[in-house]
């Protein structure tokens, strides 16, 4: 029953109106704070009592100490000077509809538990399947259709499951193979992993130069284990790899995939977003051919973690892997199979209401806006492509993809890591870092939504002084 250390409507009020001023006065100040925290290891616990509170204490304490304890142990990802890893979206729409998701507290997993939590996701997926062009078999209208999951790891993860599922049933799996290409992100490898399959169950494909898969090694790999007595059960293509944002070519995966029976998974978390304007949509021509497909709405598309867009072209495959029905779960509308439960479309049973955070984004800026979003980023990112390219002392590490660019130094790997130390240093930027061919390469990702010119403008000046001046000191 309701005491005195439970707010009353109106107490959340007053509250939820400092917070929201909290929250803005933060972003609106963001940009006059480094990116990155210079607190040192053990600072944040430091400044924090060794036992929780015995009572309530007074909620202008609590928000007192996101201003002295949380905001400088941050690296600030909305930053215009964040150039690092990819973007995460954080638009004051996005940032809204969570919080009217929290209020609501509704539990997503069955459409009985919350119709609207089940109808409006099923809704926005398939606006996202106009808004993207992508084929019309991963509407949810046919066989296939859309979920939005916490990450893309969770949608290779549920992508694989079904695919083995498709191939092997309930097992065994001992002859099952994957294949990706040695590019890919890491959540490739840690979903075989988890889903109980050897590592040397999946084969690392060559890639080509600029750091795409090789259809013809793959073809390759394939044939070897087939005639080994494997099974090819699932190939992951990547449209946009994390450490140079490579396409890979799906047309001719897509066909030896076909030949040979394997689950094509598409994974575009970054590049997919580029898909709203159509004249990138090359960068997923043959994509028809793949049996599932994910992009994260919450790197390029203002849209703030988690949230990230997964379809299937078959659902049958996907509910078979992953259905389990306890009878306390039971329910007319599921018996009879009117409607869709989307815990059978990920690994956890329970859900949050995540399609509100999406919805308010897509009517808030509409296609226009977003469209606009991307253009902006892969216009800066080709300007900042042709001045390395201009530069004596800097090269391209590869062909400049989308809003990222990824450059080194022509002096070789220690000057690169020097030239990477000064620019993030100097207070204003971070850049991030990889290897590519064997060589260090700094990677400068434009997709804040508050990055402007005069920010890459700066950044350049930056790197230019820098890159000219590096064996000097």
């Amino acid at each position: 029953m309701p005491g005195a250390d439970h707010w009353t409507p109106d107490e959340f009020r007053q509250h939820g109106h400092e917070v929201v001023e909290w929250v803005a006065r933060y972003l609106e100040t963001i940009e006059e704070r480094p990116v990155q925290s210079p607190v040192e290891s053990g600072w944040v616990r430091a400044q924090l009592p060794a036992s929780p509170p015995e009572g309530p204490e007074a909620f202008t304490s609590v928000l007192a100490d996101l201003d002295r304890v949380v905001v400088p142990g941050l690296t600030q990802w909305q930053h215009p000077g964040f150039f690092g890893y990819f973007p995460t979206g954080a638009s004051g729409p996005s940032v809204l509809a969570d919080l009217v998701s929290s209020g609501l507290g509704v539990q997503g997993m069955l459409w009985a538990t919350s119709p609207a939590c089940t109808e409006l996701e099923t809704h926005v997926l398939d606006w996202m399947v106009e808004l993207l062009a992508l084929p019309d078999r991963f509407r949810s209208d046919g066989r296939g259709g859309g979920v939005i999951q916490d990450s893309a790891s969770s949608a290779t993860l549920c992508a694989l499951l079904a695919a083995r599922f498709r191939a092997a049933g309930d097992g065994p799996f001992d002859r099952l193979r994957a294949y990706t290409s040695t590019q890919a992100h890491s959540s490739v490898e840690r979903a075989v992993r988890i889903a109980g399959l050897r590592p040397d169950q999946l084969r690392s494909i060559g890639v080509d130069a600029t750091f795409a898969l090789r259809p013809d090694l793959l073809r390759a790999a394939i044939d070897a284990d087939v005639a080994a007595g494997l099974v090819p059960f699932l190939v992951v293509a990547n449209v946009g790899t994390t450490s140079s944002a490579a396409l890979d070519p799906l047309v001719a995966t897509g066909e030896v995939c076909g030949a040979s029976g394997a689950w094509l998974h598409v994974d575009a978390a970054y590049a997919g977003s580029a898909l709203v304007c159509p004249e990138l949509r090359w960068i997923v021509d043959g994509l028809e051919a793949a049996d599932s497909f994910c992009m994260n709405p919450h790197k390029w598309l203002l849209t703030n973690f988690d949230c990230d867009c997964f379809w299937v072209a078959d659902r049958v495959a996907l509910n078979g892997a992953l259905s389990v029905l306890p009878e306390y779960l039971r329910n007319d509308a599921s018996e009879v199979g009117e409607v869709i439960d989307y815990r059978d479309w990920q690994v956890p049973l329970g859900r949050r209401f995540r399609s509100l955070k999406l919805w308010f984004v897509l009517r808030s800026y509409g296609a226009a806006g977003l469209r606009g979003v991307v253009r902006s980023h892969v216009a800066l990112a080709r300007g900042l492509a042709d001045r390395v390219t201009a530069h004596p002392r800097l090269q391209l590490a590869a062909p400049a993809s989308l809003g990222l660019v990824c450059l080194r130094h022509v002096d070789g790997d220690d000057a690169t890591r020097w030239l990477l130390d000064a620019v993030n240093a100097a207070g204003p930027f971070l850049v991030t870092h990889t290897r590519l061919d064997g060589h260090l390469v700094l990677r400068v990702s434009i997709g804040s939504q508050r990055t402007r010119a005069e920010h890459v403008d700066d950044l350049w000046a930056l790197l230019d002084e820098r890159a000219s001046s590096v064996g000097r000191s």
